[in-house]
């Protein structure tokens, strides 16, 4: 039976090609170019339209990836202000304890060098920083200055009882990127199931177009013989009228599907993002020698490498993230501050690095919330029920996953009979519409029967085409679902270093 389906696509390739030079004398000017469906697939993956948007959708989650990964190491950052200019009147506590408005104009210059570290598991963290202060009083007439030193500062900062996104961070971050990865060779994969689609579009349109041709070329033939009968007076005019009707409405159906042709080459080609007039032949692809596909195998490989399964734990860890948001936010919190450091003050800058002094701050503050007429409740109730609400959910569309690959494996295995079936058909129809032609050119049957087996003849002939469009469309998808290639065994891969450079 395989051998059957080989020489229908070797059969349907040649018919195809002749077909396609009938159409070439309108594009004498134009290069033809000939592409099999791998050749379509690996063009659609470089240049379509999908595969630029996969391609930045993919580069965008990379570096946000990236960005998080940045937030855990050191960072050193420059502060300067240069200068700060200050004119105004301002009040003074004289030493007596009375008040008084002075004038105040001076410039100031500082700057400080400092490099911190996120600390991610407590969500504090801590720095050492360098500082330079500079003040110039401008109502002196000798311009005297005061410089302020902080040759090195250790500080710690660190909520206690805070909610700590640092930690969640950690744990939903590196699941999205994952995701983001697997997600990508499914864009590749519907990129595939999408050209497959507009190929076997235009293959089915060509195959169209030359069953027209072949009939227009026929019922030509039975109308010039009916014709030389019925001057002979052997058949009837009602007859005649009919071999007529049957060509007028095949030369119908030939502009038609020339149309379509064109139409189907046009969104090829566009979604290709082919530039130029050249006319494309389409080679039908040959069958893959695979057996069937094990469900139990292709749902434990969908489970392995889908997004979809990195979905269902990245979603459940962010409505626990928000639950423990909930829970922190507007309940007692605490923030710790410590600071060590050396520093000096000077007329001169050469003498506030000398004999320095040392620095200390502790700071310990807290926030309990008295009485908020239950928000704080409210918000966690609404956290603890969309928690609970997204459990269900990742329940359900768990089952609905399972499902899905389930019935695109069964899909996918029952293709090849059923091609196997249009394969045979269509050589039965065609062998059925030859014996009937025939038979009535000696006059052995009517022209309603010659009508049936030629309606027939061509209604198998598409079936088998569309029979071949339904099984690469099933091979794709199930490539999708599972990120595994069944034909030659190998999980999918794709060099996502191609993209980030």
């Amino acid at each position: 039976m395989n051998n059957i389906i080989m020489r229908k696509i070797i059969y349907l390739v040649f018919t195809i090609l002749m077909g396609s030079l009938d159409i070439l004398h309108v594009h004498s000017q134009g290069n033809v170019v000939r592409l099999s469906l791998e050749e379509v697939i690996q063009t659609a993956s470089e240049q379509s339209p999908d595969a630029l948007m996969a391609r930045h959708r993919f580069l965008s989650s990379y570096w946000e990836y990236r960005s998080y990964l940045a937030q855990f190491k050191p960072k050193l950052s420059l502060s300067a202000t240069i200068p700060s200019l200050t004119k105004s009147m301002n009040s003074y506590t004289l030493p007596d304890g009375t008040e008084t408005f002075v004038h105040q104009q001076y410039t100031s210059y500082t700057g400080t060098l400092s490099l911190s570290q996120v600390i991610g598991f407590s969500g504090g963290s801590i720095y050492i920083q360098s500082g330079l202060q500079r003040l110039r009083n401008n109502l002196d007439s000798a311009g005297l200055s005061s410089w302020l030193s902080h040759p090195v500062t250790i500080g710690l900062r660190q909520p206690i009882y805070n909610f700590n996104s640092y930690k969640w961070q950690r744990r939903i971050d590196p699941i999205r990127y994952l995701e983001a990865t697997r997600r990508y060779i499914e864009d590749m994969e519907q990129i595939s199931i999408t050209v497959t689609r507009l190929f076997f579009n235009l293959i089915i349109a060509e195959g169209q177009l030359q069953i027209s041709r072949i009939n227009e070329a026929n019922y030509d033939t039975l109308y010039r013989i009916a014709r030389g009968r019925f001057n002979m007076g052997t058949i009837a005019e009602n007859e005649l009228l009919q071999l007529e009707l049957n060509l007028l409405k095949s030369r119908a159906d030939a502009e038609n599907a020339r149309l379509d042709v064109e139409n189907s080459e046009f969104i090829l080609k566009s979604y290709l993002r082919l530039k130029g007039q050249e006319k494309i032949q389409l080679i039908p692809p040959s069958i893959p020698n695979q057996g069937s596909v094990s469900v139990s195998d292709a749902i434990e490989y969908a489970r392995e490498n889908r997004a979809t399964a990195l979905e269902f734990e990245r979603r459940i860890l962010e409505a626990r993230r928000d639950l423990d948001q909930a829970k922190h936010e507007g309940r007692f919190q605490a923030n710790l501050s410590i600071d060590y450091g050396l520093s000096k003050n000077g007329p001169n800058l050469s003498e506030v690095y000398k004999n320095l002094d040392d620095m200390q701050q502790l700071s310990f503050g807290v926030y309990v919330p008295i009485l908020d007429w239950g928000q704080a409740k409210g918000r966690i109730k609404m956290a603890e029920s969309n928690n609970e609400l997204v459990k269900t959910a990742v329940e359900q569309e768990s089952i609905d996953f399972e499902q899905e690959v389930y019935l695109a494996v069964m899909q996918y295995n029952m293709q090849k009979n059923q091609m196997e079936i249009a394969a045979k058909s269509d050589t039965v129809a065609d062998k059925s519409y030859q014996v009937a032609k025939a038979r009535y050119l000696i006059g052995k049957i009517s022209i309603t029967d010659l009508n049936i087996a030629q309606s027939e003849k061509d209604l198998a002939r598409m079936n088998f085409l569309r029979a071949l469009q339904r099984y690469w469309n099933s091979y794709y998808t199930i490539r999708k679902l599972t990120h595994f290639d069944f034909t030659n065994n190998l999980p999918i891969r794709v060099d996502l270093n191609k993209i980030i450079e």
